[in-house]
C-alpha cells in the first residue's frame, strides 16, 4: 500500500481548466472536496476500497461535476486544480488561492 501511496504522490500535479475539459467529456473527471487529501481518495479509488468511497460519494466529498460548474470554470479556461490520474478517473481539486506564475 506504501508503494501506492508513493507512486501516486509523485503523479500528484496541476492542470488548468482547459486541459482538463477532454476529460470531463468523456466523463471521467471525479471532483475532491477540499477537506479530503487527494491521494487518500486515490489509493482508496485505485485499492477498491469500497467503504471509503461509498461513504465520500453518499457525503459528497466525492462527485461528478455539475453543469453549473463547468459552466462557472468555462469562464476562466485558466483555472488551475489538483490532480491525480487513477485509471479511468481523473481526480481534480478546485485550488482555492492559486500561486501566481512569474
Amino acid at each position: 500500500m506504501s508503494d501506492l501511496r508513493a507512486e501516486l504522490t509523485e503523479i500528484l500535479d496541476e492542470a488548468e481548466w482547459e486541459w482538463l475539459i477532454p476529460h470531463v467529456q468523456r466523463d471521467a473527471v471525479v471532483l475532491v472536496a477540499p477537506e479530503l487529501n487527494l491521494v487518500d481518495v486515490g489509493v482508496a479509488i485505485a485499492s477498491d476500497h469500497i467503504p471509503s468511497v461509498e461513504q465520500w460519494i453518499n457525503e459528497q466529498l466525492i462527485t461528478k461535476p455539475t453543469t453549473v460548474q463547468v459552466g462557472e470554470w468555462n469562464v476562466d479556461r485558466s483555472k488551475r486544480f489538483h490532480t491525480l490520474i487513477v485509471q479511468p478517473y481523473v481526480l481534480v481539486q478546485e485550488m482555492v488561492n492559486p500561486k501566481m506564475s512569474i
